[in-house]
């Protein structure tokens, strides 16, 4: 015969073990839908969308930010004025996490988790830590500040630092042709 004192124990520890795995489980998800995001960023007025083809003068910058090749041909954005808006994707640890970037005037002005698969990781959609990257701008090799970190979550930080600095170089590129 099993005590009280055993299965209050035992209901515990099921508690505990199921709360565990819970919130991970949780942190999947989207966040945002890229046609909110945009009626966001655009206040309710979407520009059309625009593609950009990727030749190398422009793969390579981007492939030497990711450390990896890119496999996509062509990305796409949408631009009012001297604003552009971008969705781009980055591995986590082994899934893409998609960011929606916006710049303007050559500097972030939005940088927000949209859709985030991974089970760890997921601190970085919250906007105490986004909203280090507003302001920021890529001088080819680093954004111009530090980005801290977030413990437990560094290659979704990573992931978000390497997308801020393409949509950067993206923006460049955009804007001077």
């Amino acid at each position: 015969m099993i005590s009280f004192t055993n299965k209050f124990t035992m209901s515990c520890v099921l508690a505990m073990a199921f709360l565990m795995f819970m919130h991970p489980a949780n942190a999947k998800g989207v966040y945002q839908t890229e046609e909110d995001f945009l009626l966001e960023v655009f206040s309710g007025k979407v520009p059309d969308q625009k593609r950009l083809i990727l030749k190398s003068k422009l793969r390579e910058p981007i492939e030497k930010i990711l450390k990896h090749p890119y496999t996509g041909m062509r990305i796409k954005y949408w631009q009012n004025n001297n604003q552009t808006a971008w969705i781009l994707e980055e591995i986590g640890k082994e899934y893409p996490i998609t960011f929606g970037m916006v710049v303007s005037n050559g500097k972030i002005a939005k940088a927000k988790v949209l859709i985030f698969r991974e089970i760890r990781g997921w601190e970085v959609k919250y906007p105490a830590f986004t909203r280090q990257f507003v302001g920021a701008t890529f001088d080819g090799e680093k954004l111009d500040r530090g980005i801290d970190g977030v413990s437990g979550a560094t290659l979704s930080v990573w992931a978000m630092t390497k997308i801020a600095k393409i949509a950067l170089v993206l923006d460049a590129y955009v804007n001077k042709s």
